[in-house]
């Protein structure tokens, strides 16, 4: 992480805290992407072992978010920060519980791969489920940088992102309801299969939650519940 992206923007008599906060998030989110990463293969490919690991390792992402909350209750604590520096404190607590969330629904993920065989496999749509799956991940690797470099403008890039996650996940939820239809024997892994789906389509709002909070430190607006259009004025000041 470049450290000195933040030093602008905090005061110096608590920049050293905040940088450590700072490393420990990108540490946590990191963490979140192996989980994303492991979930992704095993139920794309069945890697039992990725998705027991997935699983059983869920609990240091909860353990880091527990961490990094106290780290934060100090700080506001000690320093009562105000201004842009209380807009970062509040921008990380959102963001560290995000990344908890998205460890959860990893973990989701993972499990529901443990049920499936290969012929459930082979009955679903996996090739536009590692798709979608890609371009979550993609997702959340943009929402950390963003975060990173408190980039707002490639923020609201990577929040437009979702609208083609959703349309994925909307085909892949179709293809899986024509499958139930087909095969109505086959119903507990393919719900096992759209919950999964479900899950990463979850992931992508979580990193489009990042996004707005990296808006709302930079900008000091709060563009949830906007328009993207909306959006990039925010986060751009661009009002033409």
């Amino acid at each position: 992480m470049d450290k000195k992206d933040f030093s602008q923007h905090i005061s110096k008599q608590f920049n050293e805290d905040l940088e450590q906060i700072i490393t420990r998030v990108m540490t946590m989110g990191g963490l979140v992407e192996q989980q994303l990463d492991g979930a992704l293969e095993a139920l794309v490919t069945g890697n039992q072992e990725k998705g027991q690991q997935v699983v059983t390792s869920d609990y240091r992402v909860n353990a880091m978010e527990v961490e990094l909350d106290e780290a934060c209750t100090h700080v506001l604590a000690r320093r009562q920060p105000t201004a842009s520096d209380l807009r970062l404190i509040m921008s990380v607590i959102k963001t560290i519980t995000d990344l908890e969330r998205i460890g959860d629904e990893a973990e989701r993920v993972g499990r529901m791969a443990l049920h499936l065989l290969e012929e459930d496999r082979q009955r679903s749509p996996m090739a536009e489920i590692s798709a979608l799956g890609e371009q979550i991940k993609r997702m959340l690797r943009g929402a950390l940088d963003a975060f990173t470099r408190m980039d707002a403008e490639q923020a609201v890039h990577v929040a437009q992102e979702d609208i083609k996650a959703d349309s994925q996940y909307d085909s892949i939820i179709r293809n899986l309801v024509k499958n139930l239809e087909d095969h109505p024997k086959s119903v507990p892994p393919v719900l096992d299969v759209l919950w999964a789906t479900r899950s990463l389509e979850r992931i992508g709002d979580r990193a489009r939650n990042i996004c707005e909070y990296v808006i709302y430190f930079v900008r000091g607006k709060d563009v949830r519940h906007i328009s993207f259009e909306q959006m990039a004025e925010e986060a751009t000041g661009d009002r033409r």
